[in-house]
């Protein structure tokens, strides 16, 4: 069977603090490789709350208890309480997932600040943000991060543009069906993007029956062929609640024979010569509320 590229995006203090040592155990226990990718910045998860009024949010976050998920001091950052400096407050957790082997990269800076706004911003305030996840990710390792994975899979032109400045190989901002070298009015960029193939844990919930005891059965029968996937999770949620379903999975991709790989392991699999060209694009993706960034 084909390879399943774990990608684990870490939004929160909490998350880092909690979910990713708890998946950094799970993943040791079914023998499989991820890519840990880091928010490094302040947290402003109650900023969140200001996309009540937008289309589709509201049934989201009724499906997927967000409050029982990030817990009510998390939804507090931004609001009541001042967002904590994650990449201050929890470098040795970031640290000792790279010390236990797994490969860690960046998702943002201030995740509710790059997702909300990125898409309309310039190229000043785009490389501002970029370079504060880089120095800080320089700073917590004492090395450059190899790879990047927008918040919400939100970019522009010039966040696409900088993972190229920086030198990476791969990203993954998008969602999509395979790798492809993203193109910006026709000009080819060097890096190949590695976007995520299937829906995440947050999508499928709480629709057609899905739920907690039953969401990896679900997932199961969407990797039954052979093939490579990129699979999104997140520490706030597979790190936590749903830790018993993302196991139950994880055994499951076992079963099917899948290999359990990082980003670089992917990466380094892929035939580069056959890697398509294609332009950044917009679009829905069932169960997650806006436009993200799709491939063509």
């Amino acid at each position: 069977m084909g390879r399943i590229a774990l990608k684990i995006d870490v939004d929160t203090l909490r998350g880092t603090r909690e979910g990713v040592p708890n998946l950094a155990r799970m993943l040791d226990r079914a023998r499989a490789r991820a890519t840990f990718l880091f928010s490094l910045g302040p947290d402003h998860t109650g900023w969140a709350l200001r996309r009540v009024f937008r289309p589709g949010f509201l049934s989201k976050v009724s499906r997927t208890s967000v409050v029982e998920h990030y817990g009510i001091k998390t939804l507090m950052y931004g609001v009541l309480l001042p967002g904590p400096d994650i990449g201050r407050r929890a470098a040795s957790h970031m640290r000792a997932i790279r010390d236990a082997g797994f490969e860690c990269g960046i998702h943002t800076w201030d995740h509710v600040l790059w997702h909300d706004n990125v898409r309309e911003r310039d190229r000043d305030w785009t490389i501002e943000q970029m370079t504060a996840s880089y120095r800080r990710y320089a700073e917590v390792f004492g090395a450059p991060p190899p790879t990047h994975g927008a918040a919400g899979w939100q970019m522009n032109p010039y966040a696409f543009e900088q993972i190229d400045t920086w030198g990476m190989l791969y990203a993954s901002d998008g969602r999509g069906y395979g790798p492809y070298r993203p193109c910006i009015g026709g000009e080819p960029l060097r890096h190949v993007q590695m976007p995520t193939t299937l829906p995440t844990f947050d999508e499928v919930l709480g629709l057609d029956g899905v739920d907690e005891s039953n969401i990896a059965d679900k997932m199961m029968s969407l990797t039954r062929e052979d093939g490579d996937h990129v699979f999104t999770l997140h520490a706030e949620l597979e790190g936590q609640k749903l830790a018993p379903a993302f196991e139950r999975l994880l055994d499951g991709w076992r079963s099917q024979g899948h290999q359990l790989v990082a980003m670089a392991d992917y990466h380094a699999a892929l035939d580069l010569s056959r890697v398509p060209l294609a332009e950044i694009a917009w679009g829905e993706v069932p169960g997650r509320s806006g436009e993200l960034i799709v491939q063509p």
